[in-house]
C-alpha cells in the first residue's frame, strides 16, 4: 500500500514510518509539510498523494489541551475530521490514535476497558481525544480507531522512557504510586498497527502491553533489570502521588486496556511489559 502518515514528527509516527517502509511506500509528513487544521491544505495533499491509507498522528498533549482548550480541539477534533472527509472522498482507508484518557479511571481494581465499556473522559485532552474518535468513524466506514497507553521508547523524553536511562546514571525519579494503567513500548505498536492494517477489520482497537502497573512499579522493574541493589532503587526511586505534582489537567487513575477485536481477529495480546521493558533496555537505551 501507499500510505500516509501525518504527524510523522512524533514518537509514534516516526516508529510507524521506520517499521511499515518493510513492504508498503510511506509518505511521513510533519507539521510543517501539512497542517491538518487546515481543510483546504488536506484536502490538497490527499488528492495529490492518492494514499490507499491515511494514519493521523497529530495531536496536542494533556496538559497544552488543559491550557488551551481551543486549540486542542483543533488539533484533536478538526483535523482528524478533514484527515477522515479526505480519506472518504479518494477513497482511502484511515486509521487514527486514540488514547486510555477517554476512560473516567474511577474504580480502581476494576477488569481492564474493552472497547465496549462506557467512556468518560475527565479531562480536555480526553475529551477531544473522545470527540476525534467520532468525527473520524463518522467521516469514514473504513476507519481503525487505535487507542494506546502510556506509550514509551527511544525519542520521547517521557517518564517511563527516561526513568530507566537516569536510573542507569544514578539520578533520582519521582515515581507516582496511585495511577495505574497499561504500557506499550513503541516497537510493539509499531508492529501490531501492521498487522492490523494487514487484517483489513475497521474498528477499535486497544494496543498496550499485558499486563498492569502503576509509574513507580514501573520504575522499580527498570531498576532491577538494571541490576540495581534493593537499597539503591528505594534511595533512586522518589514515591509521589499524583495530586503531588500539580499538574495542569486532572489524570484518571486506574486506566488499564483490553483488546477484545484483536482476539476476535486471531491476534494473540502483546507481550508482558515486564518483557516490553527488558527489550527497551537492551535495545534502545
Amino acid at each position: 500500500m501507499k500510505i500516509l502518515i501525518t504527524g510523522a514528527g512524533g514518537l509514534v509516527g516516526r516508529a510507524l514510518a521506520d517499521h511499515l517502509v518493510r513492504g508498503h511506500t510511506i509518505r511521513a509528513l510533519l507539521r510543517s509539510d501539512l497542517d491538518i487544521t487546515d481543510r483546504l491544505a488536506v484536502d490538497e495533499s490527499i488528492r495529490r498523494e492518492r494514499p490507499d491509507l491515511i494514519v493521523n498522528c497529530a495531536v496536542l498533549q494533556v496538559d497544552p489541551c488543559e491550557l488551551d482548550p481551543e486549540l486542542a480541539r483543533a488539533i484533536n477534533v478538526i483535523g482528524p475530521r478533514n484527515v477522515a472527509d479526505a480519506a472518504s472522498e479518494t477513497g482511502a482507508e484511515v486509521l487514527h490514535f486514540s488514547t486510555n484518557y477517554v476512560f473516567d479511571g474511577r474504580t480502581t481494581g476494576r477488569p481492564a476497558y474493552s472497547d465496549e465499556d462506557e467512556t468518560g473522559p475527565i479531562n480536555v485532552y480526553g475529551e477531544t481525544k473522545l470527540e476525534g474518535e467520532r468525527a473520524v468513524v463518522e467521516a469514514s466506514a473504513r476507519s481503525y480507531i487505535v487507542r494506546t497507553a502510556w506509550v514509551y521508547g527511544a525519542g520521547k523524553d517521557s517518564f517511563l522512557a527516561a526513568a530507566p536511562r537516569r536510573l542507569r546514571l544514578g539520578e533520582q525519579v519521582q515515581a507516582i504510586t496511585d495511577a495505574f494503567s497499561t504500557t506499550t513500548y513503541i516497537r510493539d505498536l509499531a508492529e501490531r498497527v501492521g498487522e492490523i492494517i494487514n487484517q483489513k477489520r475497521h474498528g477499535t482497537y486497544h494496543v498496550v502491553n499485558e499486563g498492569t502497573c502503576s509509574y513507580y512499579e514501573f520504575a522499580v522493574a527498570a531498576a532491577r533489570l538494571l541490576g540495581l541493589s534493593e537499597t539503591e532503587a528505594d534511595r533512586l526511586i522518589v514515591r509521589v502521588r499524583d495530586c503531588d505534582l500539580q499538574r495542569a489537567a486532572p489524570r484518571p487513575h486506574w486506566t488499564p486496556l483490553q483488546c477484545r477485536l484483536s482476539g476476535e481477529i486471531g491476534l494473540p495480546p502483546l507481550r508482558n511489559w515486564k518483557d516490553a521493558l527488558a527489550a527497551y533496555i537492551s535495545n534502545d537505551l
